[in-house]
């Protein structure tokens, strides 16, 4: 029995593993790999202590960190399929069992969810060929790397158009590409965006492909009305049509808003399940950040931490209740 499985190597499953090893805690950590979604980004320039580092090395970083406590037991290169309520114990505290793609089945106290979420692609050719080499899905993160690029955004929705002014202070010329004929995001950063001479936005466009050799050079969009398919010459692609949370493994479990997002408790990371924890991207947090994922975990390690003394405490008075009792008789 576990005291903590922790699903998920980004920054927040990893933080929550440092965390949780410190506290001495029985725990295993799985994921099919370490970084997260920045492992595809080519400048990672804010992840506060380090100026600069490719999401690669930032992975690198992680894992280090992680492999360097004692006593923690590390599942890499597997994905978690299932997790599920057992047998209560003596003091009635719910456990569960988490199960991999691989067979492999983990009983434990509580459960930190750190999934994360997975991009939404535009699944298109060149897409993949180009990730982290002028393809990129986290304005936040990347737009300082295109200073004085021109560069596409596409998407339509708030993510794209605050793609769009997150790129205003570096991009030379910025064209919005929208599959529909009207944008559909908040109306006053619609204006901000259209207002801005940078900004060219380009309606009823259906990306069909995007260009290069080594880097991305350009995409090619099929006009939606007249048929006619057109190219731009770029220096990158910005891919904002939103993002699918990883939460297939506790649908059903524990509470999830419309987007699929675990709604948790925004003081302790707590979900709608006592035992179960979750951070990052995952969660209903407004703001999907490296930075903010790390300390939501720290948040939730410290949460659970509290709970597991709790439960020893019940334990520890029940056996002691037991043992006055077979003493009366």
């Amino acid at each position: 029995m576990y005291d903590l499985v922790i699903i998920g190597g980004g920054p927040a499953g990893v933080a929550a593993g440092v965390y949780a090893a410190r506290k001495k805690l029985k725990i295993v950590l799985i994921a099919e790999s370490f970084g997260g979604q920045s492992l595809v980004s080519d400048d990672v320039q804010n992840w506060i202590g380090t100026v600069s580092l490719s999401g690669f090395d930032l992975a690198k970083k992680l894992e280090d960190h992680l492999r360097a406590q004692e006593d923690i037991e590390i599942i890499d290169t597997d994905l978690v399929s299932k997790v599920e309520k057992i047998k209560p114990d003596v003091s009635g505290a719910a456990h569960f069992r988490v199960t991999t793609k691989g067979g492999k089945t983990f009983d434990t106290k509580t459960v930190l969810v750190a999934s994360g979420s997975r991009r939404r692609k535009l699944g298109v050719p060149g897409e993949k060929k180009f990730e982290g080499k002028g393809v990129v899905y986290c304005s936040t993160c990347d737009a300082p790397i295109f200073k004085d690029k021109v560069v596409a955004v596409v998407g339509g929705g708030n993510s794209g158009l605050e793609a769009v002014v997150d790129l205003f202070p570096y991009a030379s010329k910025i064209y919005l590409l929208h599959r529909r004929d009207e944008l559909k995001g908040d109306p006053t950063t619609q204006e901000e965006v259209t207002s801005n001479p940078k900004t060219e936005v380009i309606l009823n466009a259906e990306t069909q492909e995007i260009l290069g050799d080594k880097t991305v050079q350009g995409l090619r969009y099929k006009d939606k009305k007249t048929g006619e398919m057109k190219e731009l010459d770029l220096g990158g692609v910005f891919v904002e049509v939103g993002s699918v949370p990883n939460g297939e493994i506790v649908k059903g479990l524990v509470d999830l808003n419309k987007f699929g997002e675990i709604i948790v408790n925004h003081k302790t990371q707590a979900t709608s399940e006592t035992g179960i924890w979750a951070a990052g991207d995952i969660t209903d947090v407004l703001y999907k950040q490296n930075n903010i994922s790390a300390g939501d975990a720290v948040k939730a390690v410290l949460n659970l931490y509290d709970y597991l003394r709790s439960i020893e405490r019940k334990v520890s008075d029940t056996a002691l209740a037991h043992e006055e009792s077979a003493l009366k008789t």
